[in-house]
């Protein structure tokens, strides 16, 4: 079987990616020749290589834009890094219906050891690392190359405030917060705070969505599962240098950030 024959074999299965392993498993061409021909398909936008053996094939449809949706390819990519993830911020909250902002990056959380970013072309995909990989909240979702891995509503909105410092501050993400909170059910909730590890991430949480004045169910939800045992006053933004003090509300939130939505 010859590259191209190949390459029209995956996308007549809706597959968008292929290694260079797989290639050389059903083809008879040498390692060499193989070499060469990807280097051709890729100064003609017909492929990307993505990551040293990996490589993404571009449809007609999608040759403007010269790139594909991550949600094409994110599957075999990581089955190819044999790595967990799933789509987390900003990329999760766009399927939840928070799109407020309008992306220019991808973001995955995945598990340790680290997975380096990846900037090329059209291509931009932020990658975090946990070592407290969630033992729940983590949904499937279908696209038309399968499907993927994807915070669910309340594991994107902790993840969000968690890592705020990392991703432009709390102001820049209080617009996409107010809308995916309306996406949160209970027992997504519920879910979450049976195995969720940060403590000063839910006092944020709780303290922000009540400044919003969102579903008191969802405050009420927070606040008793705080109650269950000792917990300590932290600043709304961490700041190097900086230590926490005496708090005026209900989740012992030092306030140390003025917020102010753009909604």
């Amino acid at each position: 079987m010859i590259i191209a024959e190949y390459i029209n074999e995956l996308l007549s299965n809706e597959e968008y990616a292929f290694s260079r392993k797989e290639i050389l498993e059903r083809s008879t061409v040498s390692g060499f020749a193989l070499k060469r021909e990807l280097s051709r398909l890729v100064e003609k936008k017909k492929i990307v290589s993505l990551r040293k053996g990996f490589y993404l094939i571009i449809p007609p449809r999608y040759k403007k834009i010269g790139i594909l949706p991550i949600e094409m390819y994110v599957e075999k990519l990581f089955k190819y890094l044999q790595r967990d993830y799933y789509l987390a911020f900003y990329s999760a909250a766009k399927f939840h219906g928070a799109s407020h902002q309008q992306i220019q990056k991808d973001y995955v959380i995945t598990s340790l050891p680290s997975v380096y970013d990846i900037k090329k072309e059209s291509v931009n995909i932020n990658f975090f690392n946990t070592s407290n990989w969630p033992k729940k909240n983590i949904n499937k979702k279908k696209s038309d190359a399968g499907y993927f891995n994807i915070s669910s509503p309340a594991l994107t909105l902790v993840d969000l405030i968690h890592y705020h410092g990392k991703l432009g501050g709390l102001n820049r993400m209080l617009a996409i917060i107010e809308e995916l909170i309306e996406e949160i059910t209970k027992s997504d909730l519920k879910d979450l705070l049976s195995w969720y590890p940060h403590k000063s991430t839910i006092q944020r949480t709780g303290y922000l969505l009540e400044e919003m004045q969102v579903d008191q169910v969802i405050i009420n939800q927070l606040y008793d599962y705080l109650q269950k045992s000792d917990f300590f006053p932290v600043l709304l933004s961490s700041k190097k240098g900086q230590k926490a003090g005496k708090a005026k509300n209900k989740w012992k939130v030092d306030v140390n950030v003025e917020l102010e939505s753009d909604l």
